[in-house]
């Protein structure tokens, strides 16, 4: 089972996908993740990754669909939880012309649902936290780095949630509920 989990950040993508990492043997290929490693990792591919952020370019959509085949060819599991990727129309077709070749499907895309205000209040909440136990802060975790970065996912990915509606693949779960919550709701997309 392949899915993609679309939301604005902070919404719980990560949370849920590691339950679903957990509980199913899936495997998380998070973008940001894959990059890093590919930089670390000295290979043709990590070398290309590494110059571009060095010059503090965007990695085409090219290298990030080179990553995930990697993954996709050598990477055992009961499927994919793809977790920043797609963000644009463009990636939602190369994502599955790649799945297609390679003889997978997508079988859902799951929206965690969210109220910006709620969204804001709880990231400003997280940072908080983090910073009264000692923990450090991301530096965008704060009310107004967040209502940034709120725009740029719905300029950029919310148009996917039309794309992937009308392939009927859409399915929507109300990201503000408890994390059981949440997760049973997507449990119950997974196995409907």
């Amino acid at each position: 089972m392949n899915i993609i989990l679309l939301g604005p950040p902070g919404a719980g993508k990560g949370t849920q996908a590691s339950f679903l990492v957990e509980e199913r043997s899936m495997v998380q290929l998070s973008t940001g993740d894959m990059l890093r490693a590919a930089k670390a990792s000295g290979s043709e591919m990590g070398k290309v990754v590494a110059d571009v952020m060095a010059r503090g370019g965007l990695v085409t959509d090219e290298i990030v669909i080179g990553l995930i085949r990697e993954q996709i060819e050598t990477v055992k599991s009961n499927g994919f939880i793809f977790d920043g990727f797609p963000r644009t129309l463009a990636q939602a077709d190369a994502l599955n012309n790649l799945l297609a070749e390679k003889g997978e499907s997508l079988d859902a895309v799951i929206e965690l649902e969210v109220d910006d205000d709620v969204l804001v209040d709880r990231i400003v909440g997280r940072a908080a936290e983090a910073a009264a136990a000692g923990q450090p802060v991301r530096a965008d975790d704060n009310a107004e780095s967040m209502k940034v970065r709120l725009m740029e996912y719905y300029k950029k990915t919310s148009p996917l949630l039309g794309y992937y509606y009308a392939k009927g693949q859409l399915s929507r779960v109300d990201g503000l509920g408890s994390m059981e919550q949440v997760k049973a709701d997507i449990a119950a997309v997974l196995n409907g």
